[in-house]
Parts: C-alpha cells; structure tokens; sequence
C-alpha cells in the first residue's frame, strides 16, 4: 500500500468524514472541495465501497429505447417493424434482442405474397393517379393554339416523322408516316393550315401480313374521316417468325402513310422552314 504522508497522514479519519459526506448524498466533486482533496486517487480510496448517490449517476439514454424494443421483439416485431416505430439503428436492435427468440412468422407464405401483390397494386394505383393529375395539369397549361404555333409544331414533326430528300436521293415528295392517331390528327390540321386540300391526299396503311388487314384499314378511315375504299393498296410487311413482335393483338393497327400529292414546292419550303428553325435556336445557343 502506498505510504500516506503530510496532510492525508490521517487517512482514516478523513475517510470518515468522506464516507459521511458521501452518506449525506454529496458527489466527489462535492467531498473534495469541503475536504480539500484534489488528488483524484485519494478521493476514490477515500470513499471506496460507497455508491454514488443515485441523483449522480449520468443516465444512459438508449435504456429506454432498448427496453422498448425488447417488448416489441418478445410481441413478435420483426427487425424493420422495430426500426419504424423507434427510429433507432437496426444493428442497435440487433444487439438488443440478439438473446430473445426468434417470433414466430405472423403470416403464411401464402399470406405475404399476397400482402405483396395488394401492396404492389395499390402503390401502381397510387403512382397511376399522380401521373394522371400531372398530365392533366400540362394539358391545361397549353390551352388554345395560334396559328403560329401549329405552323411550328407542324414543321417540326414533319422534319421528325416525314420522309427527307437526301443529297444522294433527291425525293422532293411529303410524304408522312405514323403510328399514333394523335400525331395524324395535328398533321392534318397542320396541312389543313397550310391550305392543302383534302382532295390532293393520299392514304395508305402498312402493316404486318398477319394482322387483320381489314380492321386496320377501316380503322384509320375513320382517324381521318375518309371511305375506306379510297385508300391505295395497303402494303404489308413479311413476318419473320425468329423475330419476336409486341407490336400484335387486337389493338394492333400498324402505320398510316399520307401523301400530299404534287408536294415538291410544299417540300422544298418545309425544308426551309425548318432550316429557319434551326437557324435561329443555333442563335440562341450562342
């Protein structure tokens, strides 16, 4: 033991009145300041075999949660379910409750497959409506189009989706081809700005040889309110059966292919036009 000397000589009797001090419910910070001891390790031999006063010991703040979660393992929560609903770390829970029996699954496989599905189902029908209320939300920023704007959208579908002279094959002809009734109806009111005459229109459908042929022509003679009979011969695509098609079924219709006859003065001013367009937006872009 280590030898007391000077004013801790009388160590016994200085540990009394520690232990009574201690006894009374002071802390050590307390004891040494009515003692005068400020040597850490004589304080603690002085008060050695005492507890501390409760009103002193420094809370631990994760009993409560840990308790918490020991009560929600042994209810049969599961890891996830703990986390939620105490806001804590799954490897904390896992250190937890890693001595409690594992619970019992609450449902069959049968069962959870089936909460599953219903979950799934009500998250696409959830996702369904937002994407619904946003596309009607954009519809009715566009409201009614000027002139100038269809002239414009129209030059630039045309330059999109319609057939283009090439240096190497001039083709001076408009000539449209779509798949999408919306897009032949802008076209057409396009046109019909532009003044070209319905009578200077040819249509014509192209599609695979193993749809229904005919379904699909009275389908698009209704799109463009036309007699079906004054539609040029459809042409039909070869199927190749190593190539795997989604493009079948009854909603299946293929293209509808416009032709503006006598169309090479439209052509040559649709390609200037759309040469203004990009012209002025390549100024834009600095």
């Amino acid at each position: 033991m280590t030898e007391i000397t000077g004013k801790y000589a009388d160590f016994e009797g200085l540990r009394g009145r520690a232990i009574a001090l201690r006894r009374e419910g002071l802390s050590l910070r307390q004891i040494r300041d009515q003692l005068k001891v400020f040597n850490n390790d004589m304080l603690s031999r002085l008060v050695q075999g005492e507890p501390a006063p409760e009103w002193t010991k420094r809370p631990k703040a994760k009993d409560d949660l840990r308790e918490r979660a020991r009560e929600l393992r042994l209810q049969g929560l599961t890891y996830d379910q703990i986390q939620v609903e105490l806001g804590c770390s799954k490897s904390s829970i896992s250190l937890w409750v890693r001595d409690l029996p594992k619970p019992e699954p609450r449902y069959t496989p049968e069962e959870q497959r089936a909460l599953m599905r219903e979950g799934l189902t009500k998250l696409r029908s959830e996702q369904d409506d937002r994407r619904k209320a946003t596309k009607q939300a954009a519809n009715k920023e566009i409201g009614e189009l000027s002139d100038r704007e269809l002239f414009v959208m129209g030059v630039g579908l045309y330059w999109a989706e319609g057939q283009k002279s090439k240096p190497y094959a001039r083709r001076e002809s408009v000539i449209f081809i779509n798949s999408d009734p919306d897009v032949i109806h802008v076209y057409l009111a396009w046109l019909d700005l532009l003044g070209i005459a319905a009578e200077r229109l040819n249509y014509r459908v192209m599609i695979h040889e193993s749809a229904d042929v005919a379904a699909a022509e009275q389908y698009w003679a209704d799109i463009v309110q036309v007699d079906a009979s004054t539609f040029q011969r459809t042409t039909l695509k070869r199927h190749n059966p190593k190539t795997v098609r989604k493009n079948t079924g009854d909603d299946y219709r293929g293209c509808l292919v416009i032709r503006v006859r006598q169309g090479a003065d439209l052509y040559c001013r649709i390609e200037g036009w759309w040469k203004g367009i990009a012209t002025d937006a390549a100024t834009r872009l600095g």
